[in-house]
């Protein structure tokens, strides 16, 4: 004899595939630690521009990014070659290097929402005036 198999309706496989897929998608979420942001600032020299470009940038990162960041920054007087081999043409600049893709932002940093915008920040839904 022939075992009997039952026959489920192809909506129900469906369904149960969908909360295996998402039940294995929040515990893959839950077990990856979050990537922080890698954001270098290149700056020339200690000028008011340059103090007001890493003053915006830390602002950013702790109110956007609440410690998941990771900023650098560097003088392009005291590390030309790192200038060099970040082909940086002007400053201030802010890079960021991670998450991909790498985005860049040259010259004036004094808008919290071009910096959101033009790093492609995840804000969740916040909006800057």
């Amino acid at each position: 004899m022939k075992a009997n198999k039952t026959n489920r309706p192809s909506s129900v496989a469906a369904l149960r595939r969908v909360d295996t897929t998402k039940s294995f998608e929040k515990a893959l979420a839950a077990a990856l630690p979050t990537a922080k942001c890698v954001l270098r600032l290149y700056v020339a020299g200690a000028t008011d521009k340059s103090r007001q470009a890493v003053v915006r940038a830390r602002q950013l990162c702790e109110s956007e990014l609440k410690g998941n960041f990771e900023l650098e920054v560097i003088d392009v007087y005291q590390q030309p070659i790192l200038a060099r081999d970040g082909q940086i043409v002007a400053t201030p600049t802010l890079i960021r290097e991670f998450p991909r893709p790498v985005r860049r932002l040259i010259g004036n940093l004094s808008s919290i929402t071009r910096l959101i915008v033009g790093l492609d920040l995840d804000t969740k839904g916040k909006t800057r005036l």
